[in-house]
């Protein structure tokens, strides 16, 4: 499973985004922040021979967006966890029977006080709506907007303030862990400077001046069918980077 912000579909479409696509050859692939609605998508990008493709999309143009493309077959798919949120297109739900996928685009709290509060918001009534899952394989992917730890950022004291590392942000991320998830990345790998993101502006990527807010957590039932986490920061064309797992 790979999950990837494009930062723009039409954008990462130009850049070669179907031939990499093809030669991951992933089982599932999900994306965020698409800036897209489904008839913009490119025809042989919504139609890649041997996937379904659901995607939810902004009432604003050219705004948020999540896509999933599958191979394994599924029954149910939603776009929301609660009505505040149905209009970013930020969701995509499904149940694969075996698990299921959460593919999200978690809001950005740095324009605003009230974005903050909303991101907030968006994080404590996912973490309600995932207490129904007891019983089942979760998996959420995505790109959280939050580094967890002073390990998953460059400089950490010099963002303290900022949204993205903000300690009421942080304990969003301690209580999905509290709930019984488990970031895979670091079950695997303990070290500083894996990042996922750069920012554009300062050309942080060639420095590797950077930030981990791209991830899969999955319910802790499932640790032991979870065989790797990785992050593919050679894959450029966004100014973040994918990620995986290889999991079942």
């Amino acid at each position: 499973m790979i999950s990837w912000n494009v930062n723009g579909i039409r954008a990462i479409y130009k850049k070669k985004f179907v031939d990499w696509f093809k030669n991951v050859n992933a089982d599932i692939v999900c994306i965020q922040e698409t800036k897209a609605h489904e008839m913009q998508f490119p025809k042989n990008v919504k139609k890649i021979n041997g996937y379904n493709f659901h995607c939810s999309s902004a009432l604003k143009k050219g705004y948020s967006g999540v896509a999933v493309w599958s191979k394994i077959k599924h029954k149910i798919i939603k776009t929301d966890i609660k009505s505040t949120f149905d209009n970013e297109g930020r969701i995509l739900m499904i149940d694969f029977e075996k698990f299921i996928l959460f593919n999200i685009y978690f809001p950005n709290g740095r324009a605003s006080l009230e974005r903050l509060k909303y991101k907030i918001q968006f994080y404590d009534n996912l973490i309600e709506y995932l207490k129904q899952f007891k019983n089942k394989i979760v998996i959420i992917c995505g790109d959280y907007n939050t580094a967890h730890y002073p390990i998953d950022l460059a400089n950490p004291k010099e963002n303290a303030k900022k949204s993205g590392f903000m300690l009421e942000e942080r304990e969003k991320l301690s209580e999905l862990v509290s709930l019984g998830y488990i970031d895979t990345f670091r079950y695997f790998n303990k070290e500083h400077s894996n990042y996922t993101w750069w920012d554009y502006k300062t050309a942080a990527r060639s420095k590797n001046i950077g930030w981990r807010i791209d991830y899969f957590f999955i319910s802790k039932d499932a640790i032991t069918q979870l065989k790797a986490a990785s992050i593919h920061n050679s894959v450029l064309g966004s100014d973040h980077c994918p990620v995986s797992i290889d999991i079942f």
